[in-house]
């Protein structure tokens, strides 16, 4: 079951055609994956405090379909793709309504305090999944 986060698209986030800029996206997906990781029980600022990890995007793949545009409502979906020790892949997406607007995989990587990949412990890689 996928996480849903909303999103209300304000005029800031549009141009001056009052559609969403494509950076934007990133932001709302970048939102959606906080409020995820939160709700899955994973404290990050413990987990830095405590492990010394971090969560990093090391890739993005993108594809915009239909505009979001000034004053919508929007959600954004988070689902688990893929696992694995240092790696969480996700696909999230970006609809009004029914109406798929974005889609993307985002790949995680979990770092150390040197910037090096860092095995997740795993009670997190289960509260994650």
């Amino acid at each position: 079951m996928p996480h849903t986060f909303p999103v209300h698209v304000y005029y800031e986030d549009t141009d001056l055609a009052g559609i969403v800029y494509y950076a934007n996206y990133f932001k709302f997906i970048e939102r959606a994956r906080t409020e995820w990781v939160r709700a899955t029980g994973v404290d990050q600022v413990a987990l830095k405090a405590n492990e010394g990890i971090v969560f990093a995007v090391r890739r993005v793949e993108a594809d915009y379909l239909m505009p979001a545009k000034f004053d919508e409502d929007l959600i954004v979906e988070t689902v688990v793709d893929s696992m694995t020790g240092v790696r969480i892949v996700l696909n999230q997406v970006v609809r009004r309504g029914q109406e798929l607007l974005f889609t993307s995989q985002v790949t995680l990587v979990a770092l150390n305090e040197t910037g090096q990949p860092a095995r997740l412990p795993a009670t997190i890689r289960r509260n994650l999944h």
